[in-house]
């Protein structure tokens, strides 16, 4: 097979969450045990961080990936969907899986496949072991797709677990009440294995407490280790000056994710690094500094409060619920600008009500879907928005949405694309 062959393949051959959504989704990890084992259980070969959590789990993976990449180790990063490209789901230094491996890999594991029918997600945990195994990663960053415990990826015995926060997302999966949620997430907590969580919640830090005692592994809050003392974004750089509340030292960082939200994942980042540090991973405040400050050039991240252009500002975020634009919300307001253009696409199964809710109604709104079965399509969008007082026009793409909203926005305005992966994905701006 071709690259393209393969990619068809996979596409065609497998349940795909992204474009069909709950179908997809194999509640077991039975098919992923069999895949592994197929090929010799690769995620046994090479050292791993586990990341879940509803928000910011893709932030502080490629995070933790860039400070591993500058502290000298060969670092896998695996993390889901991607925006444009699938080989942006597996990579090592930064560096995209080639086309060939992905054939290859394929090849590997088509035998399996027909017999065992997973979906499209556990074939790709399988190839990312696989590969990471194969180039001998000294660790990799391994991000859950949706939830934890029964998540593919669940099959790693990791160096940390680390939950970023919890939220109301999927809710049709992992349960309608955050003590639910927070069960499923706090699954990938393992014997032994430190837990580090970010963010927690009068609800949902008594499960973790359960489930981390259970597991006797020890529990680390990020908001007990630090606090954020200051922050400013300066050019396209944000500031963060943190307090130890150890020490009582005030630590300055850097990073090129210029999003306010990034403050609370850089607080569950680098409680993370000291745990692994205490473990003897040799990790400098160099090494630290420099990860941090280009955490997108050594990484790949994209769509996360993403400047694409100024005068207009065009920013791209990946908010996608609401606890996601909640945090973009409070971005906007510490922004300055005119007036408001709001690029908006959403997929069916999310809390569109709870979403729309949230957003401001003097925007000037440019309803649009991604080509994905999964979709709302614009003119539903635009009804249900209109009966909570938000008027706009609906655009057969994000591109022609974008193009309209730059069209009519002015050299101090802000136009913002954000309410699904699929959209931001679908952007092709090179303005």
């Amino acid at each position: 097979m071709t690259y393209t062959d393969t990619l068809h393949y996979l596409y065609a051959r497998l349940p795909m969450f992204s474009r069909i959504g709950e179908a997809a989704i194999k509640k077991d990890l039975h098919n992923t045990i069999a895949l592994c084992a197929a090929i010799g259980d690769p995620q046994k070969r090479f050292k791993s961080i586990h990341v879940a959590g509803t928000n910011g789990k893709g932030s502080t993976s490629h995070m933790l990936a860039a400070v591993l990449q500058s502290a000298g180790y060969k670092t896998g990063l695996y993390t889901s969907p991607h925006l444009r490209d699938f080989r942006e789901r597996i990579r090592i230094n930064g560096e995209m899986i080639p086309e060939d491996k992905v054939v290859t890999l394929v090849q590997d594991l088509q035998a399996v496949i027909e017999k065992t029918e997973p979906s499209f997600f556990e074939v790709t945990v399988a190839m990312a072991f696989q590969y990471f195994a194969e180039e001998q990663v000294d660790i990799a960053v391994i991000e859950t797709g949706l939830g934890g415990r029964l998540d593919s990826t669940n099959i790693i015995s990791p160096e940390i677990s680390v939950i970023t926060n919890i939220g109301m997302d999927h809710m049709n999966l992992l349960g309608h009440t955050l003590p639910a949620i927070a069960f499923e997430k706090a699954g990938i907590i393992k014997a032994g294995v430190p837990a580090v969580v970010g963010e927690t919640l009068p609800e949902t830090l008594p499960v973790f407490r359960q489930k981390a005692a259970a597991e006797n592994a020890p529990l680390v809050l990020a908001n007990e280790k630090y606090f954020v003392n200051d922050w400013q974004v300066k050019g396209r750089k944000l500031m963060v000056s943190l307090v130890n509340t150890h020490s009582g030292e005030a630590e300055t960082y850097l990073t090129d994710l210029t999003g306010y939200y990034q403050t609370k994942n850089l607080m569950t980042v680098l409680t993370t690094l000291h745990q692994l540090i205490q473990r003897g991973w040799a990790i400098p405040a160099k090494a630290i500094t420099e990860g941090l400050l280009e955490v997108k050039k050594k990484t790949g991240l994209q769509g996360r409060w993403e400047i694409l252009h100024q005068e207009p500002w065009l920013i791209v975020d990946v908010a996608h619920n609401p606890d996601g634009l909640r945090q973009v919300l409070a971005q906007l307001e510490l922004t300055s600008y005119h007036s408001l253009h709001w690029v908006i696409g959403v997929v069916k199964d999310k809390d569109i009500s709870g979403m729309l809710t949230l957003l401001p109604p003097e925007a000037r709104y440019y309803f649009t879907q991604a080509h994905i079965p999964r979709a709302l399509p614009a003119e539903e969008l635009a009804q249900a928005a209109g009966e909570r007082g938000l008027t706009g026009e609906t655009y057969e793409n994000v591109n022609e949405a974008v193009a309209a909203a730059m069209a009519n926005a002015q050299a101090k305005d802000l136009i913002l694309v954000c309410g699904s992966v699929f959209i931001a994905g679908e952007l092709n701006f090179t303005g």
